[in-house]
């Protein structure tokens, strides 16, 4: 009988979880240390993951335009995501939220996070897109 390889594992991990994005030690119990660094790098070449910080991977689907992965989601959903997961209370900036609740019609052109009153200091990034962290 065939042994499932820890890719394998980590790929199983991925398609069946309900969250977009994954902390690298959410894979630690799949098989030692330097068996899952090398299944999620794997994963992450093929494409199934994208690498958005430090320990930081979210799922990615090929781009319409060229073919290459981007974030199934957008990046502000993954800096929430992220906050959440690391225990960090974070909504949408102040300039998304008008223009949620209909105070504004500007878009925002950055992803900007309000982490409250925490000191955060990770760095999100997809391509040259960076999250910007706002306090209050």
């Amino acid at each position: 009988m065939p042994q499932i390889t820890v890719k394998e594992k980590v790929v199983a991990k991925i398609k069946r979880s309900p969250s977009s994005v994954f902390l690298r030690k959410e894979f630690d119990r799949l098989g030692n240390y330097r068996q899952v660094s090398r299944a999620v790098h794997e994963v992450t070449a093929s494409g199934l993951l994208i690498k958005v910080g430090f320990g930081l991977y979210a799922k990615a689907r090929p781009s319409t335009l060229g073919g290459k992965p981007v974030p199934a989601i957008p990046l502000i959903n993954i800096g929430l995501q992220v906050m959440q997961k690391i225990g960090i209370k974070a909504e949408v900036g102040k300039d998304a939220r008008a223009l949620q609740e209909g105070r504004s019609t500007q878009v925002p052109m950055l992803p900007i996070i309000n982490v409250g009153r925490a000191r955060v200091s990770r760095k999100i990034t997809v391509g040259k897109r960076q999250v910007v962290y706002e306090k209050s």
